[in-house]
């Protein structure tokens, strides 16, 4: 882990599934510049991460949507605001400073210090299902990783990808397939012969495996070794009980995700039910600045529905604007007429067609 210079930002929003995500274009249109911190590797949350190929119906306006459609449509629309998304990473600490602000720290190092807080993590952080080997920990970042960011990091290295889901699939596919920055080698690893993925993904990743380009062998890790500090090799129980090792660099694990309430259990909120306690006038949480958004707050008759989500970010986007910049109020203004809002979003203004939100 690395240590990061403190980022200064006006609003941090924990969580970038699709109410995190509006929350960005909520405070956007107040001109409040935001950072996303997510667990996942990638936006969307819980619909790009459970269902995305499933269809959602229930999003005002759009008869239906896959939750890869709503993510990809959301960050459409957040684009003019241009946030920083810090993914990849889970805030485990948040502390009150003496001039109100909060700082915000992450498993990854990375420091924020912003004026306010906007905790958008739905069920919890969606965590890595982690192979069970006791120390394999100490690698992780390092030779063991939950997810790509930087695919040319591998290049010229034996890489390990372990999962049958469509993210392991996929990703064994898309090394094995490299023209340049290419692994040395690529093998996929899984518990049995059959997947939970595509068809068109297996079909592509057997074609592969009968041309030599991928090895793919069922088993499971049992242990590892290690040299002078670095992974050398996993050892693979096979379906026969037999064990053997596997040599790699780097290893790759998708074994899925699951939510967590994780650390915001230990922020001194108040809590009910494993949810924040929120007011239905700001959604602020028992501490001033820290709001709550989507399925982790409850109040009095609160439903765990995206579009009720949508209207708590929107709330709670004014009501920040209040503490970001007390002297700078702005009018309540409709997107159809506003040219600073036009100006904002990049586009071009129009007639004044009535008071149409």
């Amino acid at each position: 882990m690395t240590t990061e210079p403190v980022i200064e930002t006006d609003a941090a929003i924990i969580g970038a599934g699709p109410v995190g995500l509006f929350q960005v274009f909520q405070l956007g249109l107040l001109e409040i510049k935001a950072h996303v911190i997510d667990a996942l590797p990638h936006p969307g949350g819980q619909p790009a991460e459970l269902y995305a190929d499933k269809p959602i119906y229930d999003i005002p306006a759009i008869p239906v949507c896959s939750g890869r459609e709503l993510t990809d449509a959301l960050m459409r629309q957040i684009a003019p605001f241009a946030p920083t998304f810090h993914l990849g990473q889970q805030v485990n600490t948040l502390q009150r400073q003496p001039d109100g602000r909060w700082r915000l720290g992450t498993d990854r190092g990375l420091a924020l210090l912003a004026r306010t807080v906007f905790i958008a993590a739905g069920v919890g952080a969606f965590q890595p299902r982690r192979l069970k080997l006791a120390g394999i920990e100490a690698f992780e970042h390092r030779q063991l990783f939950h997810g790509v960011d930087d695919p040319a990091r591998f290049a010229g290295q034996r890489l390990v990808v372990a999962g049958g889901g469509d993210s392991a699939l996929d990703w064994a596919i898309h090394f094995a397939t490299l023209a340049e920055h290419a692994p040395a080698s690529v093998t996929l690893l899984h518990r049995r012969d059959g997947f939970q993925a595509a068809p068109p993904s297996v079909a592509r990743l057997r074609a592969l495996a009968g041309a030599g380009r991928l090895a793919f062998i069922v088993g499971q890790p049992s242990g590892f070794t290690q040299v002078d500090g670095r992974m050398t090799a996993l050892q693979i129980t096979g379906p026969d009980g037999a064990e053997a090792p596997l040599p790699l660099d780097a290893l790759l694990v998708f074994h899925g995700f699951g939510p967590k309430l994780g650390p915001v259990a230990d922020w001194q909120l108040a809590l009910e039910r494993k949810q924040l306690v929120v007011d239905t006038e700001k959604f602020q949480t028992s501490a001033p600045g820290i709001f709550a958004v989507g399925d982790i707050n409850t109040y009095p008759g609160k439903k765990k529905l995206i579009l009720c989500g949508f209207h708590e970010a929107t709330l709670a986007a004014y009501a920040a604007q209040a503490l970001v910049a007390p002297d700078r109020p702005l009018p309540f203004q409709y997107t159809t007429s506003s040219t600073r809002l036009h100006r904002l979003l990049g586009v071009e203004s129009v007639p004044d067609g009535g008071d149409a939100g």
